[in-house]
């Protein structure tokens, strides 16, 4: 049975592709075989849009045209639009989320979001373009995977799923945000892990 990827392809109201200041930086990006356009993607996302942990900011986009125009957002921002951009040329983008110790969430977790891409040559691949820093250096290098964390230590783990949306728990914690700071203490944690399994 063919592998069903038209939801890693799909525009939407977050990660939205057709948006034309996206889908034209996309189409600037597209760079030769998919495995070339997918790493000048990462890159963008990676080098041009700062995480608003690594500077002064308030800003706190979500959907895919608001974290490019506001050049920066956390993780999860930043992996909606490196979606957008690789679903803008043809490539399947999904999501991937790690659940990490945290001293700034109010439940002492929360999840760091990343990528899932689906390269011909390769299949998929985790990869995370959350910024560089002096603690965090990833790199796009299939079939290897580089990850900003990696789970260590007891109550940490991958999340299983390759999802082809954002988790609710994503987008209800930015609607629950006043601000940024609010929205630092009210991080995203996996929910089987308070309320047992779904």
């Amino acid at each position: 049975m063919a592998e069903e990827l038209s939801p890693f392809l799909e525009n939407s109201a977050l990660i939205d592709w057709q948006t034309p200041s996206v889908r034209d930086i996309a189409r600037r990006l597209s760079a030769g075989t998919d495995t070339e356009t997918a790493a000048a993607c990462f890159a963008f996302v990676r080098d041009e849009i700062r995480h608003s942990n690594d500077i002064e900011t308030q800003a706190m986009p979500l959907v895919a045209s608001e974290v490019l125009a506001a050049r920066t957002g956390l993780c999860f921002a930043k992996s909606h639009l490196l979606a957008a951009f690789l679903r803008g040329n043809g490539i399947p983008a999904g999501f991937g989320y790690v659940r990490l110790a945290s001293r700034e969430s109010v439940s002492g977790f929360c999840l760091h979001g990343f990528n899932t891409v689906r390269l011909k040559e390769f299949g998929w691949i985790r990869v995370d373009a959350r910024g560089n820093n002096a603690r965090v250096n990833t790199i796009f290098a299939p079939p290897g995977e580089s990850l900003a964390y990696l789970p260590r230590r007891e109550g940490e783990y991958f999340l299983s799923e390759n999802y082809p949306r954002p988790l609710p728990v994503v987008v209800e914690a930015y609607a629950r945000a006043r601000d940024l700071e609010s929205l630092r203490a009210g991080l995203p944690d996996d929910r089987r892990a308070r309320f047992g399994p779904m």
